[in-house]
Order: C-alpha cells, then sequence, then structure tokens
C-alpha cells in the first residue's frame, strides 16, 4: 500500500502481486489511508469460525466412538451419530476429529481377489495344451499363418508346432497324430471353446476314431 501511495507501484500493479482484483486494492488502499495499517487485517481475526465445532461436542464424538459405537467404520458412525445422536456432520468432519484422537476407521479395504493359479500336473503326459495362433509371423513377407501347437503342462515342453493356413479340425488331428507317433498318447487335451472341436460330420468322427484306433496301445511317454 506505501508503494501504491508513494506512485512507485500502479493499482493494477499491486493488484497483481497481490492476485486481487483491482476494485478490491482500491477498497484497501480507502481503508488503509483512512484507518492505517489495523485496516489490513481481516474482519474476522479473533473471531471464532461459525462453523467451529464445541469442545463438547468433539469428547462425545470420541466417547461414542470408543464406546457405544465402538468398531462401526466412519462412514457408519457418521450416519448413527445423525439418526440417533443428532449430531449432523460430515463424514470428512468426523474423520478429523477422529483421527486428531488417534482413532482410525476399524474397517480395512479388503485385499483384491487373486484367481488361484491351477497346480500343473505332476507327470509329462498327463495334459497337453493345445491352440492356434493367426498372426502376421511373416512380418508382411508372406500370407498370414496360424501356429498350432501343443505345450505339455507338467514340463513346458513343445511336442508340437506346425505353421499351416488357418487353423481347422485337420490340423490338430495331424497334431495328435504327429505326438502319437513319436510319443504316445497324451490322457488329457486342454483346449479352447472353438468350434472346430465339435464334432459334427460323420467324416471327421471317423478321420478321428480312426487315429485313436490305430494308436490307442501307445503309452506316453515310450516306455
Amino acid at each position: 500500500m506505501n508503494r501504491i501511495e508513494s506512485k512507485k507501484l500502479t493499482v493494477a500493479q499491486g493488484a497483481a502481486l497481490l492476485e486481487l482484483s483491482q476494485r478490491h486494492v482500491w477498497r484497501i488502499l480507502a481503508s488503509y489511508q483512512k484507518e492505517g495499517a489495523s485496516a489490513l487485517a481481516h474482519g474476522n481475526r479473533g473471531r471464532k469460525p461459525v462453523n467451529a465445532i464445541e469442545g463438547g461436542t468433539r469428547q462425545q464424538i470420541v466417547e461414542l466412538a470408543s464406546g457405544k459405537y465402538y468398531g462401526f467404520n466412519q462412514q457408519h458412525f457418521t450416519e448413527k451419530l445423525a439418526d440417533k445422536e443428532g449430531i449432523n456432520l460430515s463424514r470428512s468432519t468426523v474423520r478429523r476429529i477422529l483421527l486428531a484422537r488417534g482413532m482410525k476407521s476399524p474397517q480395512k479395504r479388503r485385499a483384491p481377489k487373486h484367481r488361484n493359479r491351477r497346480e500343473r500336473y505332476p507327470q509329462e503326459g498327463q495334459l497337453l495344451q493345445t491352440d492356434g495362433s493367426p498372426h502376421d509371423w511373416l512380418e508382411g513377407r508372406g500370407p498370414e499363418l496360424c501356429l498350432i501347437g501343443a505345450i505339455d503342462d507338467a514340463t513346458s515342453d513343445v511336442p508340437y508346432a506346425y505353421f499351416q493356413e488357418r487353423e481347422d479340425s485337420k490340423g490338430y488331428m495331424l497334431m495328435l497324430k504327429d505326438i502319437t507317433l513319436k510319443q504316445g498318447i497324451p490322457m488329457a487335451l486342454y483346449h479352447d471353446r472353438h468350434s472346430i472341436f465339435e464334432v459334427a460330420r460323420d467324416t471327421d468322427r471317423q478321420a478321428f476314431e480312426g487315429i485313436g484306433n490305430q494308436f490307442y496301445r501307445c503309452q506316453f511317454p515310450p516306455g
């Protein structure tokens, strides 16, 4: 205000420094010129805030939280204060009062549930996981291909992997034939719900049964 009075600063510059509007700076300047430095003090200085919570109310909240409503989380406790005790406060206000006394909400956030991992099969050949993966395997240097493959659940070994134009039942039967001839028949196969695994035509059924009849005496692994 002194610098504005002495013309070292304009009102606009003073308003920018104080982050106030020029109109408000003019009002402050008029009060300053009339009352001196005391005019710069905020009008509410020394006054009790109208929304202040009485000490007795604070103590009552603490006693209720540690007694009658012990174990209630802060949201539930705030609702009970309003419904049963006639104390209408926001949850954040109740939280601040309790935290000031070192009282945290008893209800903790539940840890996110994680899916339990399935235990791997204990022995090679008990389960083969099969899938087809269509992809631009040649990186634009040729047509998109589908990788038909199988992986052993127990060992993570890959007994078969083969590229072909598309995913079809013939590719999986060739995979099964190759694995059966080289290593034996696995106890179980795991695959997705692709429609190609549904044997709907007699020719597909006969072809699949033919493979099984030809190699059913094989074991996995050999010997």
